[in-house]
């Protein structure tokens, strides 16, 4: 059987809602696999850079739904990229319509130039700190969603950024961790000093990873429900919709430009529901009722009496779109059950496939 999904809390007064994206290979199209495509990271123009597909609708249906459900939002990005890339970054997202609160780089460039390589990839320690670093400010009640990718470590990372900010990792354990990975002491020590001063909440709903690598989902079991490996972004979109978090016309804005930007088709698209469907991510009644609002408006194969079904969903959408405005209003979804993560075992195979 599939991870299940979590049930749903009673009403509440909403808290903030917290986007929290990696930039490289999450929301753009970052290559980085070489020292000679890094170098030429800097010197890319705005309109060089492409989002990853589906990316730019994604953000805006979470911004909308949640500005229409009376909820404030926060969006973030934190990048492994160097600070020379800021100025570009930030006007390829000017170009993209895409507001944020704050972006983070690392400092590669110094790395480079000074010959300290595997420092380029060491990731965790930096991360992990300042998420811990921004968390510091967010209210308990705030909801917390993450999307990052399968390139390094965003998995491992993000989900013991969630562990710690729940109190399910204590100061020893993150000691331990850190320490088996190889991070640099100071970065440890700073933190185990933001994990004190980080307000304990269970705010993390869920974590998305996008497959870049198109790492088989399965190896992402031990990390439980609260993380989704997605292979792409309609199917993070469909779960968002079951969570609350967007509209069925956001999600299938998400299809639409997977179609007219990334060369997807109605065929892959039905596939990936399919997919994402079977996985467990996804329940039965959010996967018709997704389905059936793409096909109404064309996103999916067309099948016998289209005419006659489409009709019957035209009438009835309106409906339901009252109907997700009122739970949105009135609801707020519990985080997937936590699940007890072995991290020694996790690092292990990390440090394996590296």
């Amino acid at each position: 059987m599939g991870p299940r999904r979590a049930t749903r809390a009673p009403a509440r007064e909403p808290g903030p809602l917290i986007l929290r994206w990696d930039l490289d290979k999450t929301y753009l199209k970052t290559e980085f696999d070489s020292v000679r495509k890094l170098v030429r990271i800097p010197f890319e123009k705005p309109q060089d850079k492409v989002a990853v597909p589906g990316a730019v609708p994604l953000i805006r249906g979470l911004r909308d739904t949640a500005a229409h459900a009376g909820r404030t939002v926060q969006v973030y990005f934190i990048s492994a990229s160097p600070p020379q890339i800021a100025k570009a970054v930030k006007e390829k997202l000017a170009l993209d319509g895409i507001e944020y609160d704050g972006i983070v780089f690392k400092n590669q460039w110094q790395h480079i130039v000074r010959g300290r390589f595997r420092n380029l990839r060491e990731q965790v320690g930096y991360k992990l700190t300042e998420l811990l670093a921004s968390r510091r400010d967010t209210p308990v009640t705030a909801d917390e969603i993450l999307f990052g990718d399968d390139w390094e470590s965003d998995p491992l990372i993000y989900s013991l950024y969630a562990d710690v900010v729940a109190g399910r990792v204590d100061r020893d354990q993150l000691i331990d961790v850190l320490t088996v990975i190889g991070v640099d002491t100071r970065l440890i020590e700073r933190a185990v000093e933001l994990t004190g001063s980080v307000p304990r909440s269970d705010g993390i709903r869920r974590i998305y990873i996008n497959l870049e690598r198109r790492t088989p989902p399965t190896n992402f079991h031990a990390f439980g429900p609260r993380l989704v490996p997605t292979f792409n972004y309609l199917q993070a979109a469909a779960c968002l919709f079951e969570d609350g978090y967007l509209t069925l016309p956001a999600v299938a804005a998400v299809a639409e430009h997977l179609i007219s930007a990334g060369g997807s088709t109605p065929e892959r698209l039905a596939n990936a529901l399919a997919d994402v469907r079977r996985r467990g991510h996804l329940a039965r009644t959010s996967a018709i009722a997704v389905r059936e609002y793409l096909h109404a408006r064309g996103l999916l194969p067309r099948r016998r009496h289209t005419a006659v079904q489409r009709s019957w969903w035209e009438r009835l959408w309106p409906w339901e779109q009252l109907r997700q405005w009122v739970r949105l209003l009135t609801e707020q979804p519990e985080p997937a059950a936590p699940t007890a993560i072995d991290y020694r075992a996790l690092v292990t195979d990390w440090r394996a496939g590296r």
